[in-house]
C-alpha cells in the first residue's frame, strides 16, 4: 500500500511540476530574497511604503502652512495699507482707545454657561 502511495505521487502531475520548479534551488533562492527584501531589509516595502506616508502627510501640512500664509499676509497688507482698519484692529485686540474715550469690557460668567 505504502509502495503504490509512493508510485501515484512520484508520476502524478502535481508533485513533478513541485520538484521540478518550486524546490528548484533557484526559485528557493529568490523566494527567500523577495521574502527578506518585503519584511527584514532596511529598505524594505513596508518601510518604504510608511516613509511615503509620512511624506504625504508632510505635504499636507505644507499646503496647509501655506495657505494659511497668504490669508495672514493677505491680511497684514491690509492692516498695514489702511488707517481705519488698523484702528479697528487695536481697539478690539488691544483694548486701545482715543483721548477722553471710555472702553466698557464685558465680561461673561462662564459657570453659568457651563449649567445651560
Amino acid at each position: 500500500m505504502k509502495e503504490l502511495i509512493k508510485d501515484i505521487r512520484k508520476k502524478s502531475p502535481a508533485m513533478q511540476f513541485f520538484r521540478t520548479y518550486v524546490f528548484n534551488k533557484y526559485v528557493l533562492t529568490l523566494i527567500g530574497f523577495l521574502v527578506w527584501m518585503i519584511f527584514f531589509d532596511s529598505t524594505s516595502f513596508l518601510v518604504i511604503n510608511e516613509l511615503n506616508g509620512e511624506i504625504k502627510r508632510y505635504e499636507s501640512q505644507l499646503n496647509f502652512y501655506k495657505s494659511e500664509y497668504e490669508k495672514n499676509d493677505k491680511f497684514y497688507r491690509k492692516l498695514m495699507n489702511n488707517k481705519e482698519e488698523k484702528q479697528k484692529y487695536a481697539r478690539e485686540n488691544y483694548f486701545m482707545k482715543k483721548p477722553n474715550e471710555e472702553i466698557f469690557i464685558l465680561v461673561v460668567d462662564s459657570s453659568k454657561i457651563a449649567k445651560q
